[in-house]
């Protein structure tokens, strides 16, 4: 839908008056700004041109490396949240590497055991992450300081609008306007209202504490196979990917320029006197 308004702006007609020269002048411009397009879908499908379609290209977006927040900044973040609720589902989407819906569609039975928001155990339990991207299920391992936030929080969860609901069909982050749960788009105003608090710069998104979620833990030694599990994704590549963001790996390695520098060891030992 972007490359399709991108090319009707710049054309500033109906698209089904383009002519072979437009397109190919579009995809000139569009190369020296370093900008990709792939109209084939509306002309092919929509414009039913095949004409056109022909001569539009489809370009490699630029890859760029995603932005991360440190250490520090996240734990900023978290101490600074403006509210409990702020801090529980900040927390729950960095600790555990969850995108936004995931953390937003979370019921109390997705807390397994369930028991665990109103009693204390000593087993760490899990998290169940229900048919999220790519209509999967899979289960993550909880730190023990979000267990302990997820207490709290439903002792102060307000509850009087799912009296009737079975406890593990209720919401764990119900909305406060409206029946049912807090939409992904009241979390972007929630985390940004953390960001300001914490007087952070950087542009933060959702997918920024995911994306520092699977950087830390790349940094710390834990295995990229383990990393691809608790993220849910379907190919090995896409986790490895976290490697060209993962500044204290790559601070750590040595250049063979240095090895140029640094003495060389003598094999042969010392004769009989």
């Amino acid at each position: 839908m972007r490359s399709c308004r991108r090319f009707a702006a710049w054309l500033q007609r109906s698209p089904g008056t383009a002519t072979l020269d437009d397109v190919k002048i579009v995809q000139r411009d569009l190369i020296e700004s370093g900008v990709s397009t792939c109209n084939q879908f509306l002309f092919r499908v929509t414009l039913r041109r095949h004409d056109l379609a022909a001569e539009a290209l489809h370009l490699q977006e630029p890859k760029r490396v995603p932005r991360v927040l440190s250490q520090q900044e996240i734990k900023r973040l978290l101490v600074l949240a403006p509210s409990l609720r702020t801090r529980t589902m900040l927390s729950i989407a960095y600790g555990c590497g969850l995108r936004a819906g995931e953390v937003t569609r979370l019921w109390v039975g997705d807390i397994v055991p369930e028991a665990r928001l109103r009693y204390d155990h000593s087993d760490q339990g899990s998290i169940r992450i229900v048919q999220s991207k790519g209509q999967k299920d899979r289960n993550v391992m909880p730190p023990v300081e979000i267990l302990d936030l997820l207490r709290a929080w439903w002792k102060e969860r307000p509850g009087h609008k799912d009296a009737c609901v079975p406890m593990a069909e209720r919401w764990l982050f119900p909305s406060r306007k409206r029946r049912g749960a807090v939409i992904p788009r009241q979390f972007t105003r929630i985390l940004e209202s953390a960001v300001t608090a914490a007087g952070i710069k950087k542009r933060v998104t959702l997918h920024t504490l995911r994306h520092a979620f699977a950087t830390h833990l790349l940094e710390s030694g834990t295995d990229v196979r383990v990393i691809q599990a608790l993220l849910g994704h379907a190919k090995l590549t896409t986790t490895a990917g976290y490697v060209r963001v993962a500044t204290g790996m790559i601070a750590a390695v040595e250049s063979p320029l240095e090895d140029l520098n640094k003495p060389k060891r003598s094999g042969r030992k010392a004769g009989p006197s």
